[in-house]
């Protein structure tokens, strides 16, 4: 058995969308051949040859991101950058690391595979906009890696159920700018919230200024508060992707904040 990390870009979401456009396309031809007023006619079928096109570039546009996200497909990017976040989280002898919004465990696994010495705990709320991702798929995913020391809880990244300075290391992996009706930043501030002093934290996300404000200011204030070390890194440039890819796949102003509390 393999592990399943599913794509961020869902088969189902692929094949809806290409049901869609066969739909309409054929709706346009049915419009075209049918005797009606011919201002009606063009209107109807105008609108639904908009649609044709529309559902059509959408379909495109998944089948190409499903193709770059995929673990098991040429450009691999989703695997890409969850060993490259991994690679910033240490964990010390008998550490506990935490992932929020750890989807099919990837990231918790990793981080796990690369500090063996110590645990890491995945949490999620396995919402049903995210159907296929869940408890029981990260704990099969682990075992299939011949991982055995994480493990994985339902939780939320507003309201992390933890006390103050809990965990040696903090990560998480594009969840931030997906909540809505909070500050990301009043999200970071939560994840760091449960970290010890002098542990590492890596989190990455689509941090643009329009999402996450001010960014170097947070990077500022983390210095004036005493950590250790706090940096922004853009990963469009070449780290992970490309400015270009990044574009094309909506995750322009992706960036790490890496550190130490």
């Amino acid at each position: 058995m393999s592990a399943d990390y599913k794509n961020w870009v869902p088969n189902g979401m692929i094949a809806a969308l290409a049901a869609g456009t066969v739909i309409l396309g054929a709706g346009t031809a049915a419009l075209m051949c049918r005797k009606m007023n011919p201002a009606l006619k063009k209107a109807l079928a105008g609108t639904a040859g908009t649609g044709t096109l529309v559902c059509g570039a959408m379909t495109a546009w998944s089948a190409y991101a499903h193709g770059k996200f995929s673990y098991d497909g040429k450009r691999q990017l989703s695997k890409e950058i969850v060993e490259g976040t991994a690679e910033y989280i240490t964990l010390p002898e008998g550490g506990i690391g935490l992932d929020v919004g750890c989807g099919s465990g990837a990231l918790t696994i990793a981080c796990a595979k690369r500090n063996p010495q110590g645990k890491m705990i995945g949490i999620d709320r396995w919402g049903m906009e995210y159907a296929s991702f869940s408890q029981q798929l990260c704990e099969n995913n682990s075992g299939a890696e011949g991982v055995q020391n994480t493990e994985f809880y339902q939780g939320d990244a507003c309201r992390l159920d933890y006390p103050d300075e809990y965990f040696d290391a903090v990560t998480s992996n594009y969840v931030y700018h997906n909540i809505a009706g909070v500050s990301k930043q009043t999200l970071l501030r939560e994840t760091l919230r449960v970290l010890k002093k002098g542990g590492t934290f890596a989190i990455h996300d689509i941090m643009s200024k329009a999402r996450y404000g001010d960014m170097q200011q947070f990077v500022r204030e983390l210095y004036d508060e005493g950590y250790e070390a706090a940096e922004l890194i853009g990963t469009t440039d070449g780290m992970f992707m490309s400015k270009g890819e990044a574009k094309l796949l909506g995750l322009s102003g992706s960036a790490l904040l890496v550190g130490k509390k």
